[in-house]
Formats: structure tokens, C-alpha cells, sequence
């Protein structure tokens, strides 16, 4: 789906009964689950649990559970979290305590000492989203940027190189750079492992390394990602390719290069309703078939380590590929509002851990996005990858890409009437800020900690926000609302697809 800022204009449905299941769901409670796939899923049932809490709360199991399930706040926390709050004049604001609650304590105390204060008189949007804006955009600025960057300069800020050693690097020929890039790893001087590249004969056996080893490198290799030139045995997965026109295209470029890895088209939606939105979606799928494809349909892309089909298939992606995720509009939010944003960046955590188990060490994930997109935001994917050891190699321009052009989709209902790029204009987007954000999975054989996730609002909570389809409502009507969110939120943490 493509990720743009927007406001539903009917926010009255949001619990749908859903389609027919085409292959039957696991359940959180279900024990079928082999270890080393249990940290995959970990993350999502917590999250469920978490949201779960709101109505089991006179089960005394269920608030101990609660407790372990969310990641413990120190007293120095609370502290600056309420001298935070009494500065602002905001102590009654739920929303905004919500919101700090979720920050670290560095975050908190850069707050303090910037003298940051949210602006409670703007017209458009309420102290919490301001200061939600506001930390994510401090935090972006200590990262490498959503926009375009090659691969030195991704090695530069993973090494934090100097000015010097980054000129060393890109006077470099194909064959050195792909040796640095690739044996570097911080502790040797740089200088040092370019001389052992340059006395290394490129291996006949990798082409990436025997092709134009002499060419520039910084040019070569950037050629090399935009031309999808991937690994010709391994298998690929396309995620939420709502028409699964992307995965036709990735299909037909990998058989015209000769590949005999199968492609993995999925769908978030059942087949049912990709009929209703696509007349051309039967037409797509059998050409799909006809280049080998296999095609899935009601595929949760954090869910797949209990999803059946994906049995059999740990560590054998080569490549991974995540059109403009996006984790459903709401109706009366927009995607940047804590009350529905924390699904946004919790779809990029999920997402990068449960690849862990499915691509191969070396294999490829590349995420399309907007660089200002406010829902799924650049930093979300970044971070995500980083965190999960995947290494953020390039970002490049999406129109640069040899798999651009396909015909792109809403990935909801609007898909019936229009599509993206029809006489319009993407909300607070540009086609030259798409991106292709790309990682390489460079497992250190280390044990994670358990991942991170953004704690939902709660009930409480959601009773207390004052603006969007929240605060339009008072009483029964409100607590109606803030149920049935709390409701949908939970469904779609089973991977059911709602609206």
C-alpha cells in the first residue's frame, strides 16, 4: 500500500467481519511453534497480549502477564516524564504522557535541556502529535537521512569514517571497494585492508567480483543494485503486493536473466476481495503462473514463521522485497497521530525480525518508500533493519530501480475507482522522494535481545484524546469508538486484514 498521510472519510467501520479464510490461521495460544521460530513470532503475540490487557483486566494472570510483556520504566523515567508534563501545563493530557512514556531516557532528558515546548494553541494538531513529530525528527537527524545514498556513504556512517578515509574509498576500483566493503569491519585500520585488497585477484567464482573489476566502484556496484542482478538460485518473497503487478515484473526479469530460484508473490488481502478491487487480477496471477511464480494470498508479512506455507523455507530467501508498507488507514487519524502511528513503526520491527529466520546470511531486503512519508517513516525502516542485523547498504531513487515501473496501487478499497498517479498528486509526497531503502543480512551469530516494540495507547488513554474521531465524541459514543479501535488493533495482530 502506499504510504500517504490521509483521513478516512467514514470512521464508523472498523470491526468487519472478514472474508473467508483461504488457509487456516495459527492462533497465539498454538504450541506448534519449533524454537528457533519462536523469537520471529515473540513480538507480535506480545503485542496482542498488550492490547488484550484492556479487557482482561480483572484477571489477575492476565495483569501479571501484562507487566512482563512490557519492557520495565526506571524512577528516573516517571520523573522526567511528569517534570515534563508540569512544564508544559499538559499533566491531564493522556495522549502527550503516552507519547513521553515511550521515549528513552536520553530522549526524555534532551527535552529538558533544548527547552522544547509543543505548541498547544495550533489549529491542526494536538501537543501529543507535535511532540511525536518532533522527537522522530531529532532522531532522524543523528541517522543517515531518507534520501539518496550510495554505498560508501552508508559505510561512512556505519564506521563513522572520516572525510579521508571516505576519499580513499571512492577512488577505489570495483574489485577493492567490493573486498573493503565486504571484510571491513572496524577493528583493522582501513588503510590496511585496502592494500590486501588491491594484492587480492578477484574469485572466478563470484561475478560480482570478476565483472568490471577495474571499473569505479562506487559506480559499479550502484549499477549492480539498480539492475536487480540477485542470486540466480535462490528463492525471492514480494510483501503486500496488493496486484501483485510488482511480483509479474520481478517474475519476467528473473526468468529473461536465467534464474532458477522460484518467486514468492503474497498478498495481505484473500482473493475475494482482490477481485472486487482488480479486474485484472485473475489475468495477473495466471501469468504469474505461467513464469513459475507461487502465489499466496491472506499472507501477514509478521506472521509468516506460523504461517504453513512458509514451512520449510527458513534461511532460504536471497532476496526480500516491501513495496510502500503501510499498516492501514484509520478513519478520523492521520498515519502520523499516536493513537494509530505506533502500527506503522511496530509493522517495520516485526517485519525485520521475523526475516531473520527466512533469508539466508548475504541475502537482500529492499524497501520502497516515500522519504516523507509520516506513516511507515524512513528512520522506522532504517532503525528496524539495524536493529535486526540487517545492514543499510544504499538508498537509491525509486525511478532508478529496473523495477519501477508497475503498476502501482492503494492496496485498499479505493483501488475500485482510482489508483495512485491518476491525475492527482500523492498527500504531501513526490515521485523524486520515493526511495529504495536496501539492507544486507550480516548476521553476527550473537543472541538478540527480544524486540522492541511501540506500546499502543491505552483504553484510558484513547478516553482521554481530545482530537481526531476520538475527541469528536463524548460518553457512550467514545467509549464505543475507543472499544471498537482497541478491537480492530487486536485483530489485526492475528493477521486479519480489517477495512
Amino acid at each position: 500500500m502506499d504510504d500517504e498521510e490521509r483521513e478516512e472519510e467514514e470512521p464508523e467501520e472498523f470491526v468487519q467481519e472478514p472474508p473467508k479464510q483461504e488457509v487456516k490461521r495459527h492462533s497465539d495460544s498454538d504450541p506448534e511453534i519449533d524454537d528457533d521460530l519462536k523469537d520471529a513470532v515473540e513480538g507480535v503475540l506480545r503485542l496482542k497480549r498488550l492490547l488484550s490487557r484492556e479487557f482482561d483486566d480483572k484477571d489477575e494472570r492476565a495483569k501479571k502477564r501484562a507487566k512482563q510483556d512490557m519492557d520495565q520504566r526506571s524512577a528516573a523515567q516517571d520523573v522526567k516524564v511528569s517534570q515534563l508534563l508540569n512544564k508544559w501545563g499538559l499533566a491531564a493530557d493522556s495522549l502527550t504522557r503516552h507519547v513521553l512514556e515511550n521515549l528513552t531516557f536520553a530522549e526524555l532528558q534532551y527535552l529538558i535541556t533544548s527547552n522544547y515546548s509543543p505548541d498547544t494553541h495550533n489549529m491542526w494538531k494536538s501537543p501529543a502529535e507535535l511532540l511525536q513529530t518532533h522527537t522522530n525528527q531529532v532522531r532522524e537527524s543523528k541517522g543517515p537521512g531518507g534520501g539518496p545514498l550510495d554505498v560508501v556513504s552508508c559505510f561512512k556512517f556505519k564506521y563513522k569514517l572520516d572525510i579521508m578515509q571516505e576519499k580513499l574509498l571512492r577512488s577505489l576500483c570495483h574489485k577493492d571497494l567490493r573486498y573493503v566493503l565486504r571484510n571491513y569491519d572496524g577493528k583493522r585500520p582501513l588503510k590496511e585492508v585496502v592494500d590486501e585488497a588491491q594484492r587480492m585477484e578477484p574469485p572466478e567464482d563470484e561475478p560480482s567480483f570478476a565483472a568490471a573489476p577495474l571499473a569505479p566502484g562506487v559506480m559499479s556496484i550502484a549499477r549492480y543494485c539498480r539492475l536487480e542482478i540477485i542470486d540466480p538460485l535462490a528463492d525471492c518473497a514480494a510483501f503486500g503486493d496488493a496486484n501483485l503487478t510488482f511480483a509479474a515484473k520481478l517474475a519476467m526479469h528473473r526468468k529473461a536473466l536465467g534464474h532458477v530460484g522460484r518467486v514468492i508473490a503474497t498478498t495481505f488481502e484473500h482473493l475475494e476481495t482482490l477481485q472486487e478491487r482488480y479486474k485484472e487480477i485473475d489475468e495477473t496471477i495466471a501469468k504469474l503462473e505461467e513464469h513459475f511464480a507461487e502465489v499466496y494470498h491472506g499472507v501477514d508479512c509478521t506472521r509468516i514463521a506460523i504461517d504453513p506455507r512458509f514451512d520449510g523455507l527458513q534461511g532460504s530467501l536471497g532476496a526480500v522485497y516491501y513495496n510502500y508498507p503501510h499498516a492501514g488507514a484509520v478513519g478520523g487519524f492521520f498515519d502520523g497521530h499516536p493513537v494509530v502511528n505506533w502500527r506503522h513503526e511496530n509493522l517495520m520491527r516485526l517485519f525485520f525480525r521475523v526475516l531473520r529466520s527466512f533469508v539466508k546470511p548475504g541475502g537482500i531486503v529492499k524497501v520502497a518508500s516515500n522519504a516523507g512519508a509520516v506513516g511507515v517513516r524512513f528512520s522506522y525502516i532504517i532503525g528496524s533493519a539495524t536493529q535486526n542485523e540487517f545492514d543499510h547498504v544504499e538508498t537509491m531513487p525509486f525511478q532508478q530501480w529496473q523495477l519501477h515501473r508497475y503498476g502501482r496501487s492503494y492496496g485498499d478499497r479505493r483501488d475500485v475507482y482510482k489508483r495512485p498517479g491518476e491525475g492527482e498528486q500523492y498527500n504531501a509526497q513526490r515521485a523524486d522522494s520515493d526511495m529504495v531503502y536496501c539492507f544486507v543480512y550480516r548476521p553476527t551469530g550473537r543472541v538478540l535481545p527480544r524486540q522492541q516494540i511501540r506500546l499502543p495507547p491505552t483504553y484510558k488513554t484513547m478516553l482521554g484524546c481530545t482530537d481526531g474521531a476520538l475527541g469528536e465524541r463524548q460518553g457512550e459514543s467514545k467509549k464505543k469508538l475507543a472499544t471498537e479501535l482497541f478491537r480492530r488493533f487486536t485483530n489485526e495482530c492475528s493477521g486479519v486484514h480489517v477495512g
